[in-house]
């Protein structure tokens, strides 16, 4: 029976959500309107001069709603000359004031700007990680405080005509919510739920939602699960999509393109941010083009007829691998079942080239040392290259488990059978055609068997499931309207259907963008459109990334999109805020410092936090914690207990080092030779 997607029109056809439409100034958010872009002021807020003058930056950039902290009532009366100025300098861009902790500041700060947010995590309640069961009664009157407390803003908004976002932060969910849902998505929407109840009381509806964490996959089931509630209870708010605390750099662009990708997919977006621990104005075109795909994917789809299924058997509420059999390729490596998601990457010259091969090879490796191509994919068309595929083989055996040949047709079985046993070597053949039994010419010659799912073949498949790997289908009648992930989430859909096990090769080809064949040279962003929300699907034992020829390139973000959707860990793990006003020190010099110290630390996840906000949450996500507490004083955490405070900030990247050393995590930096 399959598991109830109400979360979106359809898991294989891209439909938009129609939301309300909220008006934030002059600027509508949902309805029909385009997906607007947003970013956040870095500066000290009561600085009104240089808050002005990043704030006319990012509108230069294209920024259309633009966030400013209040963390007191000085900052928020300083609103009131940011946007006057901002006005007096011809920028209607409306302003948000984001507020934490303070009622009073958000009472202030309303009067000034188009849209407060509101933090349900830490508006009018405490996060101590205070261990305490409420029982009902409890309950209820934490609620009834709750309404009392967050009545007035709702009611000055109204009457103010001014819009809300109800923001809530997986890292900041209030004790209350914590003791009774956990430290979960179900958590993050019941706290969101609660605020929005009350605002309806009031006949408040100019709200907008988020669903913010900074893994992935709890953002995206957070986003999914709220949708759904609020189908149940008739609400549709439109949606602010961001992944918060994602870092900088590439891995920050794989977190937000995986996270917010995965939901544009679904149809779901109203407005976006893409949180960067980098100047705010890199943010902008990194959303724009996000947004612009989404776009041009809904309408694209807008004619899409859905027929069924519009749903699949995967759960998507609730994280869980997709269940595949294993398959053994050699001693001590395997693809499928519960090993890691393997890198498979192609060679981008002939076998004839065999030295090019093995120079291109052993670069990589020695650039990248500590991530390896576990499954180098060949392409075979003549009989003369299994010559250059011995000296190949002979060469990179040690270092490369498995070998992946794509057979021409033009190579017959008998030429198969006569050389393939001779290398004494684990292959899995990948046939352009399945013009014969291949399954019994791989079982006879010792090998595996890669094929192209399609429906004509599921008997063969079932027959022979343990030793096959399935990859990308064939279009046919059955999916070519799909978008990318729809025709991946078809095939696995169709082979539990079948009760067919066998592992999924998830390709990211150069005709595998999110536009079909409007290709863009945003590959990373691509890549992780398609593979990251794939493995925050659990879909996927093997991934290749052939839409590059630079193998090196292709190797390296083919291991990030698995860090990045939390799949597989092979560096360190940074959380890391993209600063704003209450930010206690450099952030961006900081997890600079940071990482050169500690960047060797394999599976080890540090959170650098500007201030306590979102800290003590997200320690909970890491494993070391290093948090503005003070001006220039720093508190470090173990997981989210903090355990030193008000360390010079001089001083403190050496004693988080202490700290990791004396937890048993620190180990030296490899040494780098000539």
């Amino acid at each position: 029976m399959n598991i109830p997607m109400n979360y979106c029109a359809s898991r294989f056809v891209s439909k938009r959500r129609l939301s309300r439409e909220v008006k934030v100034g002059g600027i509508g958010v949902g309805g029909k309107n385009p997906i607007r872009v947003q970013s956040m002021t870095t500066t000290d807020t009561c600085d009104v001069q240089a808050t002005l003058k990043q704030a006319i930056g990012l509108a230069e950039a294209g920024c259309e709603i633009i966030r400013i902290t209040a963390p007191n009532k000085r900052a928020a009366r300083a609103l009131k000359q940011i946007r006057g100025k901002l006005s007096e300098h011809g920028f209607t861009n409306p302003l948000v004031a984001d507020i934490h902790f303070q009622p009073q500041v958000a009472m202030e700060a309303v009067e000034h700007v188009e849209k407060v947010r509101i933090n349900p995590g830490n508006y009018a309640d405490s996060k101590k990680f205070k261990i305490k069961e409420y029982n009902d009664q409890q309950y209820q009157e934490e609620l009834e405080r709750l309404y009392e407390t967050f009545s007035p803003i709702v009611l000055r908004c109204k009457a103010l005509g001014k819009a809300m976002r109800i923001g809530t932060n997986h890292g900041s969910l209030s004790d209350r919510i914590m003791n009774r849902y956990g430290d979960s998505p179900v958590g993050m929407v019941e706290s969101a739920l609660e605020f929005i109840r009350i605002s309806q009381s009031h006949g408040f509806h100019d709200i907008v939602l988020s669903m913010k964490a900074s893994n992935p996959k709890v953002m995206v089931e957070a986003y999914r699960l709220v949708v759904a509630r609020m189908n149940e209870e008739n609400m549709n708010y439109p949606l602010h999509l961001g992944v918060t605390e994602a870092g900088e750099g590439e891995d920050a662009r794989i977190k937000s393109s995986i996270g917010i990708g995965s939901l544009l997919y679904d149809g779901l977006g109203d407005t976006l941010r893409v949180s960067l621990t980098e100047d705010p104005i890199y943010e902008i075109p990194i959303a724009q083009s996000l947004a612009k795909k989404a776009e041009k994917l809904w309408k694209s789809h807008e004619e899409n007829i859905l027929f069924e299924p519009t749903s699949d058997h995967i759960d998507a509420f609730t994280y869980h691998r997709h269940a595949t059999n294993t398959i053994d390729i050699k001693p001590n490596f395997a693809v499928g079942g519960k090993e890691v998601t393997r890198v498979a990457i192609p060679s981008s010259l002939k076998l004839k080239d065999y030295k090019g091969i093995i120079k291109t090879i052993c670069d990589t490796h020695q650039i990248l040392r500590e991530i390896k191509v576990e499954v180098l994919i060949l392409s075979l068309e003549t009989e003369v290259d299994f010559l250059h595929l011995e000296k190949i083989v002979k060469t990179l055996q040690p270092s490369i488990p498995a070998f992946l040949l794509k057979i021409s047709s033009k190579i017959s079985s008998k030429i198969l059978e006569k050389n393939l046993p001779s290398l004494k070597t684990c292959w899995i053949l990948f046939p352009e055609k399945l013009s014969y039994d291949w399954y019994s010419l791989a079982d006879r010659i010792g090998a595996k068997l890669a094929v192209r799912f399609c429906l004509d073949q599921v008997e063969s498949l079932r027959k022979h499931s343990r030793f096959c790997l399935v990859t990308d289908h064939l279009e046919n009648s059955f999916n070519k309207d799909y978008h990318p992930i729809g025709r991946y989430r078809f095939m696995v859909d169709q082979l539990k259907e079948f009760e067919i096990n066998s592992p999924i090769w998830i390709r990211m080809k150069p005709d595998s963008s999110i536009l079909w064949q409007d290709y863009f040279s945003d590959q990373l962003m691509e890549a992780s459109l398609l593979v990251g929300s794939l493995l925050c699907d659990g879909i996927g034992d093997m991934i290749s990334i052939e839409s590059t020829k630079q193998m090196t390139q292709a190797t390296a973000l083919a291991y990030n999109l698995l860090q990045g959707a939390r799949t597989r860990i092979i560096k360190t793990e940074y959380v890391a805020c993209p600063s704003c006003g209450r930010t206690l020190f450099d952030l961006q010099t900081t997890t600079r410092k940071i990482k050169a110290r500690t960047g060797h630390l394999k599976g080890v996840t540090i959170a650098v936090m500007g201030c306590i906000v979102n800290g003590p949450g997200e320690m909970a996500d890491a494993d070391f914690g290093y948090v503005g507490g003070a001006p220039k004083k720093i508190n470090l955490y173990v997981g989210k207990e903090p355990v030193k405070y008000n360390i010079p900030e001089d001083q403190a990247v050496d004693e988080l080092i202490n700290l990791i050393r004396e937890n048993g995590k620190w180990q030296d930096a490899p040494t780098v030779t000539a």
